[in-house]
């Protein structure tokens, strides 16, 4: 049999903390009231709650709360399933990161994110090498 029983100790190391930097950037877009200064922020926070912060914080919650629920199933699914699941958060964050810092760069300064878009972007391409390499 070829195929590990689930994904590496690294691989779920590096989602891990993918996840962790999640947390982290939904703590700086709170503060920083992403959901006042950018439209799709305001419409989600809109659907959880009447009052957009509350809004805000109930969606974070439910994406960090994911993140690390996909992070304790990589535990016990198989490498494929585990695999797609740490691809999933791959990918997401790495498009998170990079959009923030995108966004910072067209408006000429900081952006709601920016500072813990670095972690999300770096982390994110971190665990995609170490998936790409695991196979």
């Amino acid at each position: 049999m070829n195929a590990r029983p689930t994904l590496s100790r690294r691989c779920r190391l590096a989602l891990l903390l993918v996840v962790s930097f999640q947390a982290l950037h939904s703590i700086e877009e709170y503060l920083t009231r992403l959901y006042e200064v950018f439209g799709p922020a305001r419409f989600v926070s809109g659907l959880a709650s009447d009052d957009l912060a509350r809004g805000f914080v109930i969606v974070n919650l439910a994406i960090v709360a994911a993140g690390f629920a996909s992070w304790l199933a990589t535990h016990r699914l198989n490498a494929g399933a585990a695999a797609a699941v740490a691809w999933f958060w791959a990918i997401l964050e790495l498009l998170n990161g990079l959009g923030h810092i995108g966004l910072a760069v067209s408006s000429g300064g900081y952006f709601p994110g920016l500072a813990t878009a670095p972690l999300l972007a770096v982390g994110s391409a971190v665990l995609a090498v170490l998936l790409l390499k695991e196979g």
